[in-house]
């Protein structure tokens, strides 16, 4: 039986760091359009879908070859609206219609560097491993390790962030942290709907390339994508 899945885009019209964030253009082009470059290229993906309370950004997904099969609600589109509901309800939607994933593939627009093998490699990892979820994710430098942050007390004194009671003295010694960096979460449709969860209690982590990993979240931030996508394009 082929494992199917789903890839969700959300991407509403609000955003109070960059006005209209998901559709501000990067190197002349909507923002929203490299994610659906990249999950339209991918092979491991039964349908792409956009997910959006606003038309404009719906009609600029359909323009990109994105699945515009319905427009979120207001309540699913605020600021402090978390990422579980969102895929939630657009998994619903599908399903009354008739239409069964078994994982879902969240993509937010807000990472247009990842490519459709970081996509691939997510679902292939998910499928073989047997694992509720699997996300991108990046090392933490040493200087960074949980082993090596301290949380203080009310008294002042400083304590391992890990919980352990002695310090490791050596960043030889440090076991490998990593960090989700937002490209790619892939979670199995039961885990999702049923355990009410995008990590499951088996969460594994696909380890991206830095150089394809960057998340939009300032100005600064698209000024560093567009130097690197328009570097790409002098070498390309």
């Amino acid at each position: 039986m082929p494992f199917r899945v789903l890839a969700i885009i959300p991407a509403r019209g609000g955003s109070k760091g960059i006005p209209r964030k998901n559709i501000r253009l990067l190197c002349g082009r909507p923002l929203l359009e490299y994610t659906a470059d990249a999950a339209l290229a991918a092979k491991s993906l039964a349908r792409v879908i956009l997910s959006t309370d606003d038309p404009e950004i719906a009609e600029i997904g359909r323009r990109s070859g994105l699945d515009v099969p319905f427009l979120r609600p207001a309540e699913l589109a605020r600021d402090d609206t978390p990422s579980l509901p969102v895929v939630q309800h657009a998994v619903r939607e599908l399903e009354a219609r008739g239409e069964r994933y078994d994982a879902i593939c969240l993509l937010e627009p807000t990472s247009p560097l990842r490519r459709a093998e970081d996509i691939d490699a997510c679902v292939r990892m998910l499928a073989e491993s047997g694992a509720d979820a699997v996300a991108s994710v990046l090392p933490i430098p040493a200087e960074y390790n949980p082993h090596w942050a301290f949380f203080k007390e009310p008294d002042g004194r400083l304590l391992i962030s890990t919980g352990d009671p002695v310090i490791i003295p050596r960043r030889q010694l440090l076991p490998p942290a990593f960090y989700r960096d937002g490209s790619v979460y892939v979670t199995r449709r039961d885990v999702l709907m049923a355990g009410n969860s995008l990590y499951g209690k088996r969460f594994l982590g696909y380890v991206m390339s830095r150089e394809y990993s960057l998340n939009i979240d300032t100005y600064a931030d698209l000024a560093a994508a567009e130097q690197v996508i328009r570097a790409r394009t002098v070498k390309g």
